[in-house]
């Protein structure tokens, strides 16, 4: 017990050394890292930065930069100027491109032309009658229980009205040119509304394909579509339209049909009026003057003297 108790006690401490050495690759990586991002931030703040002439005169050189040279420059604005664009005009904000003087014709270009201005000024009276023609028919409730059988559609030539047939709502009778009295409510608030037109006024009567009993020899469809258009113009005119205005009264059969996939469809059976702008009534009219050339006109009296003489 005596030896036991004089037993050395021995303490054992271990010694924790430090981690082995990775080396320095993280760093490069994350220096790699950091050095894109600040590129790419940088791409943007240039790009939101730098005017349209500028990012295209880039583009051009990269993509041929022989030709950019040539043409003189540097393709990516004046970069001794501190101005964007380069230049003396602080006001100029396209990149560096060599334009010439503009020519008399592209002059003549940026000034409005008569027949421009006119064409102005008819679009804005073809979408006011528009808008006149919408308001009308919205607030007569009887109006309004057939809207679904007036389109009206701005066109090249002018304001189209097209009154059409529905199945079981027709506007004449089978093979008559009688007016429904509906059709004729229609017709005369159609009609108020153009009391006041400026130009001239085209109606055209359709049926559709469905034939008549020999019709070839006798009446047909062609007779029907034009009683049907006088018939129009009657109610028309009646409710204050000026006759004067007509310029065409026409018949046209099933020869423009609404719906050319179903010929005997109750679309096809319509009554057209068509507010004209001033070029449509020109060359529907034949009013357009014929302009010859002063070269072709001086050969014609020297040909034909007497010609030139008045009566």
């Amino acid at each position: 017990m005596a030896d036991k108790k004089l037993q050395p006690i021995i303490i054992k401490r271990v010694k924790k050394g430090g981690h082995a050495a990775h080396g320095g690759a993280w760093k490069i990586a994350y220096a790699d890292f950091m050095t894109a991002m600040m590129a790419f931030f940088l791409l943007m703040w240039l790009l939101g930065s730098t005017t349209e002439g500028d990012r295209k005169g880039i583009a051009d050189y990269f993509s041929s930069p022989l030709k950019v040279s040539l043409a003189g420059g540097s393709g990516a604005g004046n970069s001794s100027s501190v101005i964007p664009g380069g230049g003396n005009d602080l006001a100029r904000v396209h990149g560096q491109v060599r334009r010439a003087e503009p020519s008399a014709k592209d002059a003549m270009r940026n000034v409005d032309s008569p027949r421009t201005a006119r064409s102005k000024d008819d679009g804005a009276r073809i979408r006011a009658l528009q808008k006149r023609l919408d308001a009308a028919i919205t607030a007569n409730p009887r109006l309004n229980e057939y809207r679904s059988q007036i389109r009206i559609d701005l066109t090249p030539d002018g304001l189209q009205v097209q009154i059409v047939d529905e199945q079981n709502r027709p506007m004449f009778d089978s093979g008559s040119a009688v007016v429904k009295p509906y059709m004729r409510d229609i017709l005369h608030a159609i009609g108020a509304a153009l009391s006041d037109v400026d130009t001239s006024i085209s109606l055209a009567g359709h049926t559709d394909a469905t034939p008549y009993t020999n019709g070839e020899r006798g009446y047909s469809n062609w007779e029907l579509s034009a009683d049907r258009a006088n018939a129009a113009r009657r109610e028309l005119i009646a409710a204050g339209m000026p006759e004067a205005k007509l310029a065409r009264v026409v018949g046209l059969a099933a020869s423009d049909l609404l719906e050319p996939d179903n010929p005997r469809a109750p679309l096809n059976r319509r009554i057209t009026i068509t507010v004209l702008t001033h070029e449509a009534e020109e060359r529907l009219l034949n009013k357009k003057p014929v302009i010859v050339p002063a070269a072709e006109l001086a050969a014609q009296k020297s040909e034909n003297p007497a010609s030139t003489a008045q009566p």
